[in-house]
């Protein structure tokens, strides 16, 4: 199955944003070199937004479960909402903890998307589609690697593993940008 077979109907859009994917691209790389350059900050910067993100949804969940009281499933809201605030909290307090326990989370992430990407890409087949091949293909092997050498990866890796996969996010979109801009209609 080709590109072209797939999305048809919005090749002239593709065509049209190129310029998009060109920018985000490039953004992409710069800040997975920054990301490589201050690993440690990276890192916990990483475990402190996980943080925020865990206790604002938690705030979510806990009104959700007030206003589903009546509902059977309302003890599960307000468990969900606790142990969200609960995790989030112990990010932000105790983010260099948190980062060895997040290192495990984030190899599962990346092995997991790193072979949907690589499948995603094989079936698809957009141009430059192989420049998607290889990023999951590095997705899969930085996860493995975190899994193989934890817990010493935990205070610095996960810095160093979300700028390499962000620097191969926005290669493969700066190939993909250049893929569209010169499409045909097939």
């Amino acid at each position: 199955m080709r590109f072209y077979d797939v999305f048809k109907s919005d090749i002239e859009e593709f065509r049209k944003s190129w310029v998009w994917f060109l920018v985000i691209g490039i953004l992409l790389v710069a800040l997975g070199v920054v990301c490589i350059v201050k690993a440690q900050t990276a890192t916990k910067f990483s475990i402190l937004a996980l943080g925020w993100i865990l206790v604002v949804s938690a705030v979510f969940w806990f009104v959700g479960s007030f206003r589903a009281v009546s509902w059977p499933m309302f003890f599960l809201y307000l468990l969900d909402a606790l142990l969200r605030g609960a995790i989030g909290y112990l990010l932000i307090r105790h983010p260099d903890a948190g980062a060895e326990s997040v290192t495990m989370v984030l190899a599962a992430l990346f092995i997991i998307g790193g072979l949907y990407r690589t499948v995603a890409a094989a079936v698809i087949r957009f141009p430059y589609w192989g420049f998607t091949v290889l990023a999951g293909i590095v997705s899969v092997c930085l996860g493995v690697y975190l899994m193989a050498n934890y817990p010493l990866t935990g205070t610095y890796f996960v810095g160093i593993v979300v700028g390499v996969d962000l620097i191969f996010d926005g290669g493969s979109l700066v190939a993909f940008a250049g893929g569209v801009r010169s499409l045909v209609d097939a």
